[in-house]
């Protein structure tokens, strides 16, 4: 291999982790706001919350922009969260929905 094929490659899998890291960082954050502002008005588990949908089904709905209608579907209209904070959320439902083998600890 080339200097350079051997640079891209290890630039390419920096990249990848980065990603990685930073989703797995929205995911978390996404986890204590679930805790601390939807969970109560919710009355379930952030585990029961994220399995109301599969990984494709709770991406669709985040592309879709209804993530903040499908947790007022879910919770009720009790469920109030800025909007800003709507994405963490999002994060957090996708990395433990119901077929990702992931658990919650909340």
């Amino acid at each position: 291999m080339t200097k350079f094929t051997k640079l891209a490659l290890v630039a390419l899998f920096g990249m990848a982790m980065v990603t990685t890291t930073a989703s797995a960082g929205d995911a978390a954050k996404g986890l204590k706001l679930y805790s601390k502002k939807l969970k109560e008005a919710c009355e379930m588990s952030g585990a029961d919350f994220a399995k109301k949908h599969t990984t494709d089904e709770w991406t669709a709905i985040i592309e879709e922009g209804k993530m903040a209608d499908e947790i007022k579907a879910i919770c009720g209209d009790d469920a109030e969260i800025k909007e800003k904070l709507v994405p963490f959320i999002g994060d957090f439902a996708v990395e433990y929905s119901s077929d990702s083998g992931n658990v919650p600890s909340c």
